[in-house]
């Protein structure tokens, strides 16, 4: 059968987004990483930052990623979002063989399955908080009102309805962030990946906001990958895995520490 690439406004909301490329079969698994490898080319020879990776992310899981700086948990992140190529292996994200997808066929798979929160929010300053959450689907073709409605709606959801109308200069560390997961979360993705998503927060501040992810990962079903450095964050997770010298291991019996 030949598979169509998507164009920005296909295809229903009813049904499910066809990609470039080999069909994966229906899997019980959200995400699977298979062997996979990543290394870049330095002035002193190949740099291995991680090798023969092999985990899987169950529907509905909330797993944390921990690990030292450079360990390169925010470049296993990208490769799980089809943001980033592995040197070697496979990722199965959504059912979808990212591998597989053309450029465009990527970004339509970034746009329209996966949800992305960073440390530093990336609001754009110069848009209202409905406006910035709305972006997303006005990239994929989205009539501005109907965007816009949702928007809001999303904006209720990380109770910040009374804000849709501030720019992002006129909102706190803890509200941008909050802004951000909205516009995450506003296409509907299958799968959350966050990245030090209270990274740059005081510590309340992170709290409400990962009590947040938590509650909108239930309420949605969403499965959510989470790298962090905060590790009473981590232990609130469904599963910890610590990358260690480009190794994944488990960590079966994780408990927070005492702040």
């Amino acid at each position: 059968m030949e598979h169509l690439s998507p164009t920005p406004s296909a295809p229903s909301a009813s049904s499910p987004a066809v990609y470039g490329g080999p069909a994966a079969s229906v899997r019980s698994n959200v995400l699977e990483v298979s062997n996979l490898r990543k290394e870049y080319t330095t002035g002193r020879g190949k740099l291995v930052l991680f090798d023969g990776l092999s985990f899987t992310v169950a529907t509905g899981e909330m797993l944390a990623i921990v690990g030292e700086s450079g360990a390169g948990k925010s470049t296993l992140l990208h490769l799980l979002g089809a943001l980033d190529t592995p040197s070697a292996g496979d990722v199965y994200c959504a059912s979808i063989h990212l591998k597989s997808l053309s450029t465009r066929d990527a970004a339509a798979f970034r746009n329209r399955e996966v949800g992305y929160v960073w440390q530093f929010h990336y609001l754009l300053p110069e848009f209202t908080a409905a406006e910035n959450v709305a972006m997303p689907l006005l990239a994929r073709g989205e009539g501005h009102k109907q965007a816009i409605q949702k928007a809001k709606d999303w904006l209720n959801e990380v109770e910040l309805a009374d804000r849709a109308t501030h720019r992002a200069g006129e909102l706190s560390g803890g509200e941008q962030q909050r802004v951000s997961l909205a516009r995450a979360l506003v296409t509907e993705p299958k799968v959350l990946l966050a990245d030090e998503p209270t990274g740059d927060l005081d510590s309340r501040t992170a709290g409400v906001v990962f009590e947040l992810i938590e509650r909108l990962h239930k309420s949605h079903s969403l499965t959510s990958v989470i790298v962090t450095h905060n590790m009473t964050l981590a232990a609130g997770c469904d599963r910890v895995l610590r990358l260690q010298k480009g190794r994944m291991e488990e960590i079966e019996e994780f408990v927070s520490p005492v702040v």
